[in-house]
């Protein structure tokens, strides 16, 4: 676990299960139909139960770098930041991967959230370099908790040593 404070935020990284975290929140690598099938959101759906797809067909979907909220189910988490990241190749990805980040934090905000979980968003089966979503993801993440958050804990989960390693190696070369 690596551990560093931002104004009065604790930015955290640590490798392990996302749907175990019993922050307020967990961030879902969504797609735009918020149909939750394999990865991340398979996990989310498996353990959280039906209820959170259900939520996810009433609101339909949204668009890539979009974020939306549904109830955690069966999960620790009370809710579920479904988070829109982009397809490597589709263009405009780093755009796109930091809309996702930083729309995920601002509904997080607007709930009164205090704590958030976040996974290596558009990784997996969307392709996009570890390194570079790291980078973007931590970046996006510092910036906005320079600014005025009711966040006080934000915590970035990840499944394997590989992916906790960069991450690792990410937020130890940002200037915080």
């Amino acid at each position: 676990m690596v551990e560093v404070k931002v104004n009065k935020t604790v930015l955290e990284i640590i490798q392990g299960d996302i749907t175990e975290q019993d922050t307020d929140a967990i961030v879902n690598a969504a797609n735009a139909a918020l149909q939750m099938g394999g990865g991340v959101a398979g996990a989310i759906r498996r353990k959280g139960g039906p209820k959170i797809q259900e939520e996810c067909n009433k609101i339909g979907g949204t668009y890539v770098g979009g974020a939306v909220i549904t109830t955690g189910g069966n999960l620790k988490a009370k809710y579920v930041i479904h988070a829109v990241g982009p397809r490597w190749g589709e263009g405009n990805e780093d755009e796109k991967l930091r809309n996702a980040t930083l729309n995920s934090l601002k509904l997080a905000d607007e709930k009164n959230l205090k704590s958030i979980s976040f996974p290596a968003i558009s990784t997996g089966i969307f392709g996009f370099p570890m390194k570079r979503a790291s980078e973007i993801m931590l970046r996006t993440t510092v910036e906005y908790l320079k600014g005025e958050t009711g966040l006080e804990r934000v915590v970035y989960v990840l499944y394997d040593k590989n992916a906790f390693e960069t991450f690792k190696e990410t937020l130890e070369s940002l200037e915080i």
